[in-house]
């Protein structure tokens, strides 16, 4: 499902089922490695027009009224071409070294004609809702730091992530969306009264694992995991609070499309059970062009500098399976950058 709610899904039944070794065995003649390659970096917007949005969405923040703006969710990207394409199973790798992440490939609608295809490709760290049968559980994630090289730094920032008043917020905002959506359709729905920490290979987040029993697990037409994933998307993870007034903001200030990003990718069967996934950590593939996002979540106190380094963290795991590490500081300089 993409970000944008009006906008149409993407739903199909496979023809055929693989093995995760069939599938991830690699080809008799796979593309080259992306390290010896040339690649093309444009920040989409780059940082100090970045830093700009951030100033322009916390002067609407917090004003105080019943119905002001508490969060919103600005995202960048990074448009990388080369001159050979990307090879999908080679990415595939790299991503799924990381076990706290989950992985998917998915083919995109639409390209022209003797176009090469388009996939989405990601590892995202967030679950939106899972159902097997009347349980359902939901692992919503907001707040966030990189991880240190240094264990004793990288633990301070762990004190400092659960500590901080506003990522503490800006997880609540989440976590109380998601419950006030959920617990309609729930015979009981527990919920943490403080979030958890949840970490990736490169990233700490806040985390509150959230579990429930459905009432009426049989009528899919408001219980299956598709129906659930379609209430809850997009959540102030990746959107905001309200969310129409996020929505609004977030096309005004971004520059750029963000089309299946930030939306859920996932499976469901007939019975209606299945999981459903934040569509972050991801990149657009399409032969040797690839397009990456990353977001932060803006809250009144938000620093400009502080979350434009919050989304060059977030593009590291995708650079380095790409094999274009070299690329993680680009978005710290300019607007365009080669290697």
């Amino acid at each position: 499902m993409p970000f944008d709610r009006d906008a149409p899904c993407w739903l199909y039944q496979p023809q055929t089922m693989h093995t995760i070794d069939s599938l991830l065995a690699p080809k008799a003649a796979g593309c080259a490695p992306a390290g010896g390659d040339s690649a093309q970096v444009q920040a989409v917007p780059d940082r100090r027009s970045y830093q700009d949005m951030v100033r322009q969405a916390t002067a609407r923040l917090g004003n105080g009224t019943a119905e002001a703006l508490r969060k919103v969710v600005l995202a960048r990207s990074l448009e990388i071409s080369r001159t050979t394409p990307f090879d999908l199973r080679r990415l595939l790798r790299h991503l799924m070294n990381d076990a706290s992440i989950t992985t998917y490939c998915l083919p995109l609608p639409g390209p022209a004609r003797h176009a090469a295809a388009s996939h989405l490709v990601g590892a995202t760290p967030e679950l939106l809702i899972t159902r097997r049968g009347k349980n359902i559980k939901s692992l919503p994630l907001a707040g966030s730091l990189p991880k240190q090289a240094n264990p004793m730094l990288d633990q301070a920032a762990t004190r400092r992530l659960l500590q901080s008043a506003k990522d503490l917020q800006e997880h609540r905002v989440v976590v109380e969306f998601i419950a006030d959506l959920l617990n309609p359709l729930c015979a009981n729905l527990a919920v943490p009264a403080h979030p958890s920490l949840c970490s990736t290979a490169s990233m700490w987040h806040l985390g509150t694992h959230i579990n429930g029993t459905l009432k009426h697990p049989d009528d899919l037409a408001t219980s299956s995991s598709l129906a659930l994933a379609a209430r809850l998307q997009p959540t102030p993870a990746l959107c905001g609070a309200p969310r129409d007034a996020a929505l609004t903001l977030i096309r005004q200030l971004e520059p750029f499309e963000r089309g299946f990003y930030g939306g859920t990718a996932g499976w469901s069967d007939n019975t209606g059970d299945g999981s459903w996934y934040v569509a972050i950590r991801c990149a657009e593939i399409q032969g040797p062009r690839a397009r990456l996002f990353a977001g932060a979540g803006i809250m009144h106190d938000s620093s400009p500098a502080a979350e434009a380094d919050e989304t060059a963290a977030k593009f590291s795991a995708m650079l380095r399976a790409l094999e274009l590490e070299g690329l993680e500081l680009f978005p710290t300089l300019g607007n365009t950058a080669s290697r």
